[in-house]
């Protein structure tokens, strides 16, 4: 199988923006338009509540649960979290929008899930403390991203380095997010199931 063609399918599959289609198909207008402007599952959360935003969260995993295994099939388990990443960039910068997505979190918990479910657990965990206690998603995401480069690292150098470039990635689209925290001006999420 074709490294190339792999790499374009994933980011593909990440380009597909679940967020819009999920807001317009559930008459909650044009998700680029409200709130941040992000196709995520945070800013569907905004208009739509626990429910969309879920439902955004698990297809937004699924597209990168799909990356990495065929990555994995094709050629192996590292090359499989390069899959994965580059369904992260499709997700960030979509062809179909221009380029402008969302920030890639639902996407790497989706490699996380696939690559290894314990690693899923223990930064979904890590996640739902973080960000339940401050009422901030970003605050939970960015203790994620210095996290899985770590825990990358103790599976092996080559997952490692995928788990890197998913990080550093996932950091730069969150750095607007990561100096208002630290600025202490970062919005805080409405938990609510429904809107």
């Amino acid at each position: 199988m074709n490294y190339a063609f792999l790499i374009i399918v994933s980011y593909l599959l990440g380009s597909i923006p679940f967020g819009l289609i999920v807001a317009k198909l559930f008459n909650k207008g044009d998700i680029r338009k409200i709130g941040s402007g992000n196709i995520g599952a945070t800013n569907v959360m905004r208009v739509g509540g626990l429910r969309l935003a879920g439902l955004v969260w698990l297809l937004d995993m699924f597209k990168a649960i799909f990356a990495v295994l065929l990555g994995q099939y094709f050629v192996g388990d590292v090359f499989g979290v390069w899959c994965g990443f580059f369904a992260i960039v499709g997700h960030c910068f979509p062809i179909w929008l221009k380029f402008h997505g969302g920030k890639g979190i639902s996407s790497l918990f989706g490699v996380l899930m696939a690559v290894n479910p314990i690693l899923f657990v223990v930064c979904g965990i890590e996640w739902l403390i973080v960000a339940l206690s401050t009422g901030m998603s970003s605050a939970g995401a960015t203790v994620v991203f210095c996290l899985i480069p770590i825990l990358g690292f103790v599976m092996g150098f080559g997952i490692g380095l995928g788990f890197l470039a998913i990080a550093l990635l996932c950091f730069w689209r969150h750095r607007e997010n990561i100096m208002r925290l630290f600025s202490g001006k970062e919005s805080k999420i409405e938990w609510k199931w429904k809107k």
